[in-house]
């Protein structure tokens, strides 16, 4: 930012499909991008060396005083990677997440960004004791989590849900929500098998808005999952809308994690870890794995009976990382 309050949007185009970008910066009155570098997809080199040689000219044109990245994404590893190249003091939002699995991608763009960060935004008092952990302890803010300030403005705006449901054909409460879009899962057709079977056997009203990623991988499968209602991707509002509606969340997705946590349900992720490590701790996250008898199970009888202390900062997060931001230019 060069001067109060000034900023320059760059939207990468990692995330180019309608329905997976474009509808989220109206729901979330976003302004449009200043700068939209329209890289597409790829693998991952492919797509991040698109966008270190993108982001070179669009950075060094904004001359910031400050770039800022957001979690753990091929844009986020090439933003920070171009700023620290071009000398531009670098902060990370929502830092010091691990998810000590070094073969997710996510986990060595949250690594390396958050060592070539000069701030360091953090979610939560694990983010911060994992930066320490690793020697990061100058530059380091725990601030309240981003997403709770865009959560709290869907629900507000979301209302009733009937019509939606009434679309889908399920009823309020009586639906399982399942998200999957992981590489780690829809790249594996062992373990995506074994979670759309899962799914499948639930015996209950399934509903899938389906990644355009997982929706390949599903179509190159030899049966089309049973019992299940496969719809397109949602917006913000309308998956907030599905998510409080869901009797339970299957997900791979750690924003997914965090919402059913904010809105009190239940929620198994089909992973083999977490970042989010305090959602389980408390007893409304649990972690099933790609295992089918392990997923079917908590689909069945996983039901937290604790209360839901607050886990993260309380506070308007925005605010405080843009006045952090000013002071410290």
């Amino acid at each position: 930012m060069a001067r109060r309050h000034q900023s320059v949007l760059i939207h990468t185009g990692q995330h180019y499909d309608t329905s997976m970008s474009g509808v989220f910066f109206g729901e979330l009155h976003l302004p449009a991008p200043d700068v939209h570098l329209g890289v597409g997809s790829g693998t991952h080199g492919a797509q991040t060396g698109a966008m270190l040689i993108a982001l070179e000219p669009a950075l060094l044109a904004a001359k910031p005083d400050c770039a800022v990245v957001y979690g753990d994404t091929n844009s986020t590893l090439a933003g920070a990677l171009v700023a620290a190249k071009l000398g531009i003091r670098l902060a990370h939002v929502e830092a010091g997440l691990r998810s000590f699995n070094r073969t997710m991608p996510e986990e060595i763009n949250r690594v390396v960004s958050d060592h070539l960060a000069d701030l360091l935004f953090c979610p939560s008092g694990a983010a911060v004791e994992t930066l320490s952990a690793e020697g990061r302890t100058h530059g380091v803010h725990r601030v309240a989590d981003t997403m709770i300030e865009s959560l709290n403005d869907a629900v507000s705006q979301s209302g009733d849900a009937s019509a939606l449901l009434e679309r889908i054909g399920v009823a309020g409460k009586g639906f399982v929500l399942a998200t999957v879009h992981r590489a780690e899962n829809t790249d594996d057709p062992a373990r995506l098998g074994a979670i759309v079977d899962a799914l499948s056997r639930a015996n209950e009203p399934v509903v899938f808005p389906v990644h355009p990623r997982t929706r390949q991988a599903l179509d190159a499968m030899p049966s089309r999952p049973g019992g299940v209602t496969l719809i397109d991707p949602v917006g913000h509002l309308d998956m907030v809308r599905l998510e409080r509606a869901a009797r339970l969340i299957v997900t791979d997705s750690g924003g997914v994690q965090k919402e059913a946590y904010w809105l009190g349900v239940p929620c198994v992720t089909v992973r083999d870890e977490t970042e989010w490590v305090e959602t389980v701790q408390a007893g409304w996250n649990t972690l099933a794995g790609a295992d089918s008898d392990a997923i079917l199970s908590a689909i069945r009888f996983f039901r937290p009976d604790g209360p839901r202390p607050s886990l993260y900062a309380d506070g308007l997060p925005a605010d405080g990382i843009v006045s952090c931001l000013e002071e410290t230019r």
